[in-house]
């Protein structure tokens, strides 16, 4: 240990073991604590049994995630540590051309791939671990079909390549998108995918497993052992606890491929994610996709409520649940939203946050002005959610599809869509640009899309109310990706 402050060697394919001296350790440990963000309202905080922080670097067993490896490499260059690194190289060299060969030739897909999947593709089998960003309708499906059939014929012949996606629709979408990929190339996705939902069984000869995180986080480490490469799609989801651990069981996958729309801005999350899956690369934004003609156009009005005197007084200063409560439950803002919606040409999706005090009120409000209404919501089982996208995507024109956020921003994909309306407040990046990217898919009806973000401004002199703020953080959002957007005051009557 004299002549290295820190000697680092691969323990297995989820951590590296980093020796050093208990003073570099403990200073290790500061370098890889974080805060995590809104902890002070989580019960374990409020409970006292835990302190809000998430410690990367295990100090007692002196191991740290695999993908955090640059950043311990950073920690060490920007103190002068001397440091010697045993691991394995696995860093290989492919040229553009082969992978394209390799796409076009030996697996005969239906289409030519667009250059931005060919990019994802060889910066994933030259590296062997990526968290690939990329965003709704990007084709991130097809960069997981094609690196699946490039990881099939090289790992072991009796290891298994593990697919995790959030939902039981995402599992069904997955094998749908790959029995469509198959068509021309011979392989039979029936014969060589299992997939695991809802009560089907774990255990095959199948070399593909796809699968809900919720039917296998249960499993046992040795259940795991049988894979060697894992894909881990929506992987924004990855920080939490159950997903964490299904990645920690994966102690023989060297091949780790996370894809994902957005991350939520947090560093923290972030960190924890590329441990699990290796350093982000971005592939391509969703303007640079609207400007390749490959998504739909797409502006923005962000529609303002500006209410009465009177009805800024009743709120002032009133808590964030509150002031929720206030809006959702306002019968003017609900009664515009209505108006609106039923007025609109093409197919609109309508997004909420609250099913009993939101959502149905719509619905119901909706149902009795316009006959082609739909509503789903968390409770709304798989099958009645495809036959609606069914509906909307091949034989409907001006309906509307009323849904939660949550059933939305994951999970469904429908083409047919021409507008969206926000009409639950929202600051969260992911859900926001995860919404926006569920109407953004081309169709032979359409190329552009139309979004009408709801805004409220309860604002008394220099107060701003809590939703007010988070109508500023979209705009902060749209900014960032470039969108095109516009604001529009409307006035509320008493």
């Amino acid at each position: 240990m004299a002549q290295h402050d820190l000697i680092i060697t691969k323990k297995d394919s989820v951590y590296l073991r980093v020796e050093c001296e208990r003073s570099v350790a403990k200073e290790l440990s500061e370098f890889f604590t974080f805060k995590v963000p809104n902890y002070q309202y989580t019960p374990a905080y409020k409970n006292k049994i835990w302190d809000g922080q998430i410690r990367l670097y295990n100090v007692h067993t002196q191991t740290l995630y695999v993908g955090l490896l640059d950043y311990l490499v950073d920690f060490a260059n920007d103190r002068n540590y001397k440091m010697k690194v045993d691991l394995p190289i696995s860093n290989i060299s492919i040229n553009k051309e082969s992978i394209e060969n390799y796409l076009t030739s030996k697996l005969n897909l239906p289409f030519t791939p667009h250059e931005h999947q060919v990019n994802a593709i060889q910066h994933a089998i030259e590296n062997k671990r990526a968290l690939l960003l990329s965003p709704t309708g990007s084709g991130k499906s097809l960069i997981i079909y094609s690196l699946m059939r490039y990881y099939l014929s090289k790992i072991n012949e009796d290891k298994k390549i593990l697919v995790i996606v959030p939902t039981t629709s995402l599992v069904s979408q997955m094998m749908s998108d790959f029995r469509d990929y198959s068509k021309q190339n011979g392989f039979d996705v029936d014969q060589e995918c299992h997939y695991i939902m809802s009560g089907q069984e774990k255990e095959t000869d199948k070399r593909v497993v796809v699968s809900t995180w919720q039917s296998i986080y249960k499993e046992r480490e040795k259940w795991f052992d049988q894979f060697e490469a894992v894909f881990g799609d929506e992987c924004h989801l990855f920080k939490s606890k159950s997903l964490t651990s299904i990645m920690s069981k994966l102690k023989n996958c060297d091949y780790r491929i996370g894809t994902t729309g957005t991350l939520d801005g947090s560093h923290t999350h972030k960190l924890v994610i590329e441990g699990l899956f290796g350093c982000v690369k971005k592939v391509i934004t969703t303007k640079d996709l609207m400007d390749k003609s490959l998504l739909s156009s797409l502006k923005i009005d962000q529609i303002v409520l500006n209410y009465p005197e009177s009805m800024k007084q009743e709120t002032k200063r009133a808590k964030y649940q509150d002031e929720i409560k206030w809006i959702v439950q306002n019968p003017k803002r609900n009664e515009f939203i209505v108006d609106l919606a039923s007025k609109l040409k093409g197919n609109t999706l309508l997004l909420f946050q609250f099913v009993e005090k939101h959502g149905m009120v719509l619905y119901n409000d909706l149902k009795a002005k316009k006959d082609k209404t739909f509503f789903i919501h968390g409770g709304t089982d798989v099958e009645q959610r495809e036959n609606i996208r069914k509906i909307l995507d091949n034989e409907m024109d001006n309906a509307t599809l009323i849904a939660s956020y949550g059933t939305c921003s994951t999970g469904i994909n429908i083409r047919n869509i021409h507008n969206i309306i926000f009409a639950s407040p929202s600051r969260s990046v992911i859900r926001v640009l995860q919404s926006i990217g569920r109407g953004l898919r081309k169709s032979t009806s359409k190329d552009k899309v139309k979004l009408y973000d709801i805004a409220d401004d309860l604002c008394v002199g220099k107060y701003q109310n809590h939703t007010y703020r988070h109508m500023q953080e979209r705009q902060t959002i749209y900014s960032n990706e470039r969108f095109e957007s516009r604001m529009i005051v409307i006035d509320v009557s008493e």
